[in-house]
């Protein structure tokens, strides 16, 4: 499938996208490019400037990039910023947007005020001579800006939304899915969303033919779902992803986890990850899996 975050020209091929990421200080830069970096740009913030030709022209770069301008880079130059826009737009194999994050003067104050932050190009002055001498230095940009939005009136959500309707493709974030097993003797993971306890199901650790194997083998696959609770269990907790998930990407997450847990994390969990992944994978959800027990357990054997 093609890229959604690159165009393409008949004549030349795909070109990458590079957006160029800027505005006044306190109007929302670093959101933007969280929010950039959740839609599958590469990110970076404060790049030297003289640096950014080279970074171009890496070898088999294909992804698309979001990089952070501010007006306190050491190399910083509203001419230089305009020259190479130039320069960039007229190689064929990129496509070049320059991204202006506005808000007015009153509620940049505000911001400033209530988190108690000097401003950059004031440090030892008030905030308002330092917003003055910014939104005059980045005019010439904004009056260039491909892109420009008003976070003036804008939350958290409202940004972000925004964002993804002009670089996200399809106007939305991927949301990516990790789906674990455990073994409560461990602990729970780490950083967890939902965790589920599949330790009422029977257990297959008592059937000495299964016991040496794990919830990846057909054989403790099928000896797990052949417990009558289990296709119940498993509906319910997909049923709840389906209605959960979502209204999470909705509401602007880019990463959640959700954990089965048995008792030696070996069988039952393992089963339920595996399948439960595959139905949510089959759903077009972008997942990953891992099972924790049975990951120390490999890296036990390799290192003796």
């Amino acid at each position: 499938m093609p890229d959604d975050n690159a165009s393409v020209n008949p004549d030349e091929g795909p070109q990458r996208r590079i957006v160029l990421v800027t505005g006044p200080s306190g109007a929302g830069r670093s959101s933007a490019l969280n929010v950039l970096e959740d839609a599958g740009f590469e990110t970076i913030d404060n790049l030297p400037l003289r640096l950014l030709p080279a970074l171009l022209a890496s070898p088999e770069q294909d992804r698309p990039m979001a990089l952070g301008i501010d007006a306190r880079n050491r190399d910083f130059s509203t001419d230089v910023i305009l020259d190479l826009l130039g320069e960039l737009s007229a190689r064929a194999d990129l496509k070049v947007e320059l991204f202006y994050l506005d808000c007015d003067t009153d509620v940049l104050l505000r911001r400033f005020s209530e988190t108690r932050r000097r401003h950059p190009l004031a440090p030892e002055d008030s905030p308002a001579a330092g917003i003055e001498r910014e939104q005059a230095l980045l005019r010439p940009l904004r009056t260039r800006a491909d892109v420009l939005i008003d976070t003036s009136q804008l939350n958290v959500h409202d940004l972000r939304a925004e964002v993804e309707h002009w670089f996200a493709p399809g106007g939305k974030h991927d949301l990516s899915i990790s789906v674990q097993s455990f073994s409560y003797k461990r602990g729970l993971p780490r950083s967890v969303d939902m965790v589920f306890d599949c330790r009422f199901l029977r257990n297959p650790f008592w059937d000495e033919t299964l016991r040496g194997l794990n919830g990846t083998d057909a054989a403790v696959a099928a000896y797990v779902k052949g417990d009558q609770r289990y296709a119940g269990f498993a509906d319910k907790v997909f049923e709840l992803s389906q209605l959960i998930l979502p209204a999470s990407q909705d509401e602007g997450k880019s990463h959640i986890s959700i954990a089965f847990g048995c008792t030696g994390g070996q069988h039952r969990s393992v089963t339920l990850a595996e399948d439960h992944a595959l139905r949510l994978a089959q759903q077009g959800w972008q997942v990953s899996i891992r099972h924790r027990e049975l990951d120390r357990q490999d890296r036990k054997e390799t290192s003796t």
